[in-house]
């Protein structure tokens, strides 16, 4: 038996499934309305990074546009909810797919680093999480709060960096994987 077979292939396809479901219903449900309400995108698509600046420049748009912050809410309070998780769970599994650390690398690695190579999709899934959060108290009805406006925008480089570093380390054991040897 192979590492990380364990965990049958239809599981990680259903949970890629709903991924993109959800993924689809964020984006042609609230993202695209939304940017077709404001001319403006929503934060969290912001691949690159933004600063306080477009904070407080999506504060002072969603203050004028009232259909703009229902429907920032709707998304965080309807697909934001269970997005986060279903992508954890799926980058989750897809390591546990791909076996244990040592056999990644083809060599012993510090218990540490399988560790914390293991964390990454959590890393992920807290940091969306948290972005989400402090959308809604920055973009809330209570006014701006100070710390949410500050850590809006490192939460979501926390997140798409982990994103980044999980989808990196997925391929290239994937392609390892695909180049080395079988063995029968």
């Amino acid at each position: 038996m192979k590492a990380g077979s364990g965990i049958p292939l239809w599981v990680v396809a259903l949970l890629a499934a709903l991924c993109l479901a959800v993924l689809a219903w964020t984006t042609f449900g609230f993202v695209v309305p939304f940017k077709h309400e404001t001319g403006q995108a929503v934060l969290d698509t912001y691949f690159a990074g933004y600063d306080k600046s477009a904070v407080f420049h999506m504060q002072k748009l969603l203050d004028e546009n009232e259909t703009a912050t229902r429907l920032l809410r709707a998304m965080y309070f309807g697909p934001e909810l269970v997005f986060p998780a279903l992508l954890t769970a799926l980058l989750f599994l897809a390591f546990l797919k791909l076996g244990p650390v040592s056999s990644w690398f083809g060599r012993s690695v510090h218990p540490l680093v399988g560790k914390a190579i293991y964390l990454l999709p959590f890393i992920y899934g807290i940091a969306d999480y948290g972005e989400n959060i402090s959308s809604l108290i920055a973009f809330g009805s209570g006014g701006p709060s100070t710390f949410a406006t500050q850590l809006l925008p490192w939460m979501t480089r926390l997140k798409f960096a982990s994103l980044a570093i999980c989808f990196i380390v997925i391929a290239r054991l994937a392609i390892a994987r695909w180049l080395s040897p079988r063995e029968d």
